[in-house]
């Protein structure tokens, strides 16, 4: 189980605003393009990446047909400006580090944005593997707790699989991590057992975080996270700031 600073009610609840703002549709359909075109095929039961990116569409209700026109747009059934991936690596404030997923149609526009971002709050853009190593690519469930003791349900959890827990006290919720090929299965164990399924991805998880303790500096990686979010082409950002 891991545990938390005093910045995790904070950090989860700008989160929380953050993923609603940041889940616009140009955002997802991005990812369900490229997950389209990454896994060959618009079947969302073939092709996992697919089914979590469909999920997001869900959540914030996109209507159906922009779906099957980025499912279409992925698998080169329209014509348009091809869409890449690039992950963007460097060092933020307080030298917490981080990995950046981006989705563009212009990487020299992307990269110019993002090195300006680093730049102006005390940060600076890294060679590709500065910071990839402080990352594991792991599987994470966000979990809706039982009502019980949060201790048993956390032991529970484990019992079906987890590797590891961490407990969201805040908001009666868990995160559940397991190897990334266990995802779909640890869910369906999850929901069978009574819990409800908040979330399922991949996603980087640090292997060592960073502890700030000085508030001005916790309050200009926060802010700095927001700004990174805000960018169109970012569909994810990583750091290994302790929360």
């Amino acid at each position: 189980m891991s545990g938390h600073s005093k910045w995790s009610t904070i950090k989860r609840q700008k989160g929380a605003a953050d993923i609603k703002r940041g889940q616009t549709f140009t955002k997802i359909a991005n990812a369900i393009t490229i997950a389209a075109k990454m896994g060959g095929s618009g079947d969302p039961q073939s092709n996992p990446r697919l089914r979590v990116a469909m999920e997001g569409a869900k959540e914030v209700n996109m209507p159906k047909e922009n779906v099957q026109r980025a499912i279409d747009r992925g698998l080169g059934r329209l014509p348009g400006q091809t869409l890449e991936e690039v992950t963007y690596e460097g060092f933020g404030p307080g030298k917490v580090a981080f990995l950046i997923e981006a989705v563009t149609d212009n990487k020299l526009r992307t990269h110019a944005e993002i090195k300006n971002l680093f730049e102006k709050n005390g940060g600076s853009l890294a060679g590709q593997g500065a910071v990839a190593y402080m990352f594991q690519r792991i599987g994470k469930i966000r979990v809706k707790g039982k009502g019980g003791s949060m201790e048993d349900e956390v032991l529970e959890l484990i019992d079906l699989g987890a590797e590891d827990v961490d407990e969201l006290k805040d908001m009666q919720e868990y995160l559940v991590y397991v190897q990334s090929p266990e995802l779909n299965t640890m869910s369906t164990k999850i929901t069978q057992a009574g819990y409800r399924v908040e979330l399922q991805e991949i996603t980087m998880k640090p292997v060592s975080l960073i502890n700030i303790t000085d508030p001005e500096i916790a309050k200009k990686v926060l802010d700095f996270i927001e700004k990174l979010e805000e960018l169109d082409d970012v569909q994810k950002v990583y750091d290994n700031f302790r929360d």
